[in-house]
């Protein structure tokens, strides 16, 4: 299930916690507050009404005990994996517990999922979260009623198709196969909606809004083992669901291994890629490149002028919120497949290929022109406060294409480097391309 990113502050104090007016939501910016109550009033509602007109058996309540041992069980032996992983992760987070609530989906009444979710929420914020020390009550909360809102909106797609439980879907042969496909897009879908307004990443790209390719593979994933676990506890005995903890342990640690080979040619301030990885993405454009004639790429050196002044006037921790920003907009201002990279310091450079110079002069002064006219809102700690706002930045560029400035990546960055110190000479604030 996708989260909204947790807040980046100390967890609250139990005291805090039976105390409203001290509870950390109330410091959220108010349009986040109103959205949060909003879910949760609909969840509370929605169970309410289903309440009414819940019909539980004894089985129902085995199968709620056996989902909920089961996701125990899986969050126990892979704590420490969720832990590292939560700790490099800096996209919405899947905690993979879709697994379990979606079988709950297929083979609980509504109130009874909503009561699976609740548990397994509960278990992973006292078991697993709290040594993060950065998950307030309100966000444990929160992501769980987005979680419950999900559970209810695919059970009540499954039911308008008359597929209302698993054992509809195995009655109805491939008309419930099909039934039950799209219960998981429902689902996938919906999780992946409700949670945009929760999150708080202040970059709307679609990436930092729902994620990357491997996550969303993930969750479909679990949404589908969560299927073959609804269908084997029907089909055979309940001991079947252990089949499942072997698996979903591997896949996530298979996760862990593939996030932190992503986290070691990421760029621990900007996110962007650093050294290591942009030069394997440049080494492939260049190979490419070399194999036509008529291919090019160009290379933008970057600096962001008076930086040390920002440190000095600011301190440290704001300059890092000034290279997060400019690197925000650097990321906004290319394609997708651009490769934004920091070199060190206040150093970026992009790649672009397939770009000549005049179309690489006209993504650099964009680009100027954008950090020129942005601002950098300071926040206060914990909150959606602004205190104050950074303005009046600047960047100097250095522009360089291949094959012109040379026929490899070294001696484009070169000539590249070259221009951005000629920008940097001649006034800062400007575009310069290499002779």
């Amino acid at each position: 299930m996708n989260e909204a990113n947790p807040a980046p502050r100390a967890a609250v104090s139990l005291r805090a916690v039976f105390s409203p007016a001290q509870w950390a939501l109330w410091s959220q910016r108010p349009r986040f507050v109103v959205y949060c109550l909003t879910i949760e009033s609909v969840v509370v509602v929605a169970t309410m009404i289903y309440i009414r007109a819940m019909v539980v058996s004894s089985h129902h309540v085995i199968i709620l005990a056996t989902l909920l041992g089961l996701g125990v069980l899986q969050a126990e032996l892979g704590r420490t994996v969720e832990r590292v992983r939560r700790r490099v992760n800096g996209t919405p987070h899947i905690n993979m517990t879709s697994v379990w609530t979606f079988a709950g989906v297929l083979l609980l009444p509504p109130p009874l999922v909503g009561a699976l979710v609740a548990s397994l929420y509960l278990h992973l914020a006292v078991r697993s979260w709290y040594r993060l020390r950065r998950v307030p009550a309100y966000r444990t909360v929160f992501n769980g009623a987005l979680a419950i809102l999900t559970c209810y909106v695919a059970h009540g797609a499954l039911a308008i198709m008359q597929i209302p439980t698993i054992d509809a879907a195995i009655d109805a042969e491939w008309a419930g196969v099909g039934a039950v496909g799209v219960g998981i897009l429902i689902y996938f879908v919906t999780g992946a909606i409700v949670v945009v307004p929760g999150l708080r990443t202040r970059s709307r790209t679609l990436r930092a809004l729902f994620g990357g390719w491997g996550e969303n593979g993930l969750e479909l994933a679990t949404l589908c083992l969560g299927a073959l676990l609804g269908l084997a506890l029907t089909t055979m005995t309940l001991a079947a669901g252990l089949l499942i903890i072997p698996p979903m342990l591997m896949l996530h640690r298979q996760v862990l291994i593939r996030q932190l080979e992503a986290a070691a040619a990421r760029d621990d301030k900007t996110g962007l890629w650093n050294t290591r990885g942009w030069h394997s993405i440049a080494a492939g454009v260049l190979t490419k490149a070399e194999r036509s004639t008529r291919s090019t790429f160009c290379l933008l050196m970057i600096d962001i002028d008076f930086f040390k002044k920002i440190n000095d006037t600011y301190g440290h921790l704001i300059g890092d919120l000034v290279l997060k920003a400019v690197a925000n907009q650097l990321s906004d201002s290319v394609r997708d497949y651009d490769a934004v990279a920091r070199f060190g310091g206040e150093e970026f450079v992009v790649l672009l290929p397939d770009v000549d110079e005049i179309d690489g002069l006209a993504v650099a002064e964009r680009i100027r022109t954008r950090v020129e006219q942005m601002t950098v809102p300071i926040y206060e700690d914990g909150s959606d406060v602004i205190v104050t706002t950074i303005d009046k930045l600047s960047v100097s560029i250095g522009v360089a294409v291949y094959p012109t400035a040379g026929n490899a990546i070294q001696p484009v960055l070169q000539a590249a480097d070259r221009a951005l110190l000629d920008a940097k000479q001649a006034g800062r604030n400007r575009v310069v391309v290499a002779a």
